[in-house]
């Protein structure tokens, strides 16, 4: 029957005769296989050269088809199911998703389901079974993902106040390359939004004829006009997801430019703009929830005076007035002058030497300024008000729900080492936002994991900038439905927690983790290869507590690329499984301590499935490679 199907599906691309590379390629394309062009490339080559010239007849492409297609991984499971290993019934179907996938509920609908959408063969489909073709199929397909299906979609409590998720964050959301010459680009905010990312910054500054302008202030990154950057985010802010979209704005402009700016916020934004509390209710003592908020732009800004004086002005007036908020900082937000360097460092040390107490480090003096802050700007903030953060007493003492800090990566480190205990405290309470610090010129980023383990919600990255922490950012939030929010453990989230990373007492709930790596697929050959070669070797590592930090490597499979067995078991005790995330990353081996990076995937632990699993590869900037995976068991308890 397999036979037939097949010929019935290419014999009119052979119509006129053999067929060339060419055709080859577009009849897979037809056949919807995801094929890697060097590793077609050199099987078609290895099958033309058997009979000199660079045509293939049926037979040969029927030869080519198998080689990608039909692993023999794959045969092995079907056989061991099948009476004839020709054609499972629907009953040794379920056997096997029951048995292999863990899947306890499958049932005849279950087994129904998969057959109608992967079983190719028209025959053997209404028959209610599977050929060896559509196992294939369903192998490959999304529901044999190692990630979760139902964590595809929103399934996580949206009810919850804003502070109790980790929100998808950048940093200096304008820049597309590196923060001290890069250019400012318009497609910084685009490819983060459809990324899922719900806070983005804004750096905003005196432009000519009244323009406020943005770009990275005191350094010579281009400029973009403020308006451009809403216009974009009106247009793409709730394309990825429904869910609330905050603004940072880092704001440096003079009273008369920020009207213009609150001017561009509501007159383009429109309705999608917050400007008073939802449902017009001034009850402040808790932050609405993220279902509350959807399709709504929140104002991240400094703010002068109550909520209540804003809703009056509302009511009555056009204000074209100001008012200085005293503060120890001007209204740029980052507070550790940290954030913006200026290309000329002055000559005073930065640092007082002689004091290593193993506190939090000591305030640094500053003269108080007072920032002009327009009252039109000001009055948009609603929920997100930046306030500088002294110590953690000064917050549980004076601080508001709605009061947001802004911590930098270096001094939140040491916040973390510790004052643990506080931090989390803190963090149940107040949206905490980290940064990266001033010092990394190449816009590199630090390991996000860290602030994570304390509940800090927007823990910015610089998005632009590919690497192992971006890999991690994008692997927890595809999550809940990449959405951009997803719901803390309630050990961050219980005020009265006892957690700590490096304490997790009773919170933890242990997990035995076991992955047999059996197998890749068309993964990227080496840059180094000629042909479609590359020395494989996969690294599986734990970020989570400190306790819970591992690494695993794979030995080398020497020049294969497109099929590379492996057959080898990893096992992992994890601690606190809910704030873990494991990364897949498959490397060439150039030489003892030379490797170069060909794909990796990384997803939240609570995220993956169990049973035989494909893993998908991304490449460094995060873009699926559509034609290669790695292939898995994966059981834990």
């Amino acid at each position: 029957t397999s036979h037939t199907w097949f010929w019935n599906v290419i014999q009119n691309d052979f119509k006129t005769g053999n067929i060339d590379l060419e055709g080859c390629m577009r009849l897979l394309e037809k056949m919807q296989i995801p094929f890697d062009e060097d590793h077609l490339k050199h099987i078609f080559k290895r099958t033309v050269d058997k009979h000199s010239g660079d045509i293939i007849s049926m037979e040969d492409f029927r030869a080519i088809y198998r080689a990608l297609v039909h692993r023999p991984e794959y045969e092995e499971l079907f056989k061991a199911y099948s009476s004839d290993g020709i054609i499972l019934s629907d009953t040794q179907f379920i056997k096997f998703l029951v048995k292999e996938q863990f899947q306890t509920d499958a049932d005849e609908t279950t087994a129904l389901e998969i057959i109608m959408k992967y079983e190719p063969i028209d025959e053997v489909r209404k028959k209610r079974q599977m050929s060896f073709e559509g196992f294939i199929r369903y192998m490959k397909s999304d529901e044999c993902s190692i990630f979760k299906s139902q964590h595809r979609t929103i399934y996580q409590d949206m009810n919850q106040p804003l502070c109790d998720y980790f929100i998808s964050s950048s940093h200096n959301t304008y820049l597309i390359a590196d923060q001290l010459m890069g250019p400012s680009h318009l497609w910084g905010y685009t490819s983060a939004l459809l990324k899922g990312c719900r806070c983005l910054e804004i750096d905003c500054w005196d432009g000519s004829n009244n323009e406020p302008i943005v770009y990275h202030g005191h350094t010579l990154t281009s400029r973009i006009p403020f308006r451009s950057v809403i216009q974009v985010i009106d247009k793409y802010a709730f394309m990825s997801s429904a869910y609330p979209l905050v603004l940072s704005l880092e704001n440096h402009c003079s009273p008369k430019q920020q009207e213009v700016m609150a001017h561009y916020l509501k007159s383009i934004l429109g309705d999608k703009l917050l400007s008073s509390p939802i449902g017009g209710e001034v009850d402040m003592t808790r932050l609405p929830s993220p279902e509350a908020l959807k399709f709504k732009v929140l104002i991240k800004n400094k703010k002068a005076g109550t909520l209540e004086e804003s809703m009056l002005r509302m009511d009555y007036t056009d204000h074209a007035e100001t008012e200085e908020v005293s503060d120890t900082d001007s209204l740029s937000e980052d507070e550790e002058t940290d954030d913006t360097l200026p290309l000329r460092r002055s000559k005073s040390p930065t640092k007082r030497k002689g004091d290593r107490r193993s506190s939090p480090p000591p305030q640094k003096k500053s003269k108080v300024t007072k920032g002009k802050i327009a009252l039109a700007l000001s009055d948009l903030v609603v929920y997100t008000k930046s306030q500088k953060f002294v110590n953690f007493e000064h917050s549980r003492m004076n601080q508001q729900c709605f009061e947001n800090n802004s911590i930098g990566e270096s001094r939140a480190r040491k916040l973390v080492k510790y004052s643990a205990k506080e931090f989390i405290s803190h963090t149940t309470r107040f949206i905490t936002r980290i940064y990266p610090k001033g010092t990394r010129m190449s816009s590199s980023n630090y390991n996000p994991q860290e602030f994570w383990n304390v509940g800090c919600q927007m823990v910015a990255l610089n998005f632009q900038t590919p690497g192992t922490q971006m890999e991690l950012q994008d692997g927890k939030f595809l999550d809940n439905g990449g959405c951009g929010y997803v719901l803390k453990p309630y050990f961050l989230r219980d005020r009265n927690t006892t957690f700590t990373p490096q304490n997790v007492g009773g919170h933890s709930k242990p997990m035995s983790l076991s992955i047999r790596l059996i197998s890749g697929h068309q993964l990227p050959p080496s840059s180094l290869s000629k042909t479609n070669k590359a020395d494989p070797k996969v690294q599986i590592e734990i970020f989570g507590v400190p306790e819970d930090q591992a690494r695993k490597k794979s030995s080398v499979v020497k020049s294969n690329a497109l099929s590379p067995k492996w057959n080898e078991t990893f096992s992992f005790n994890i601690q606190v499984p809910e704030l873990a995330m494991i990364r897949f990353c498959v490397e060439d081996e150039i030489s003892l301590v030379n490797n170069e990076f060909l794909g990796q995937f990384t997803l939240p632990v609570m995220s993956l499935n169990t049973g035989y699993r494909n893993i998908p590869l991304m490449s460094r900037e995060g873009i699926k490679l559509e034609s290669a995976s790695l292939f898995a068991h994966i059981w834990y308890y």
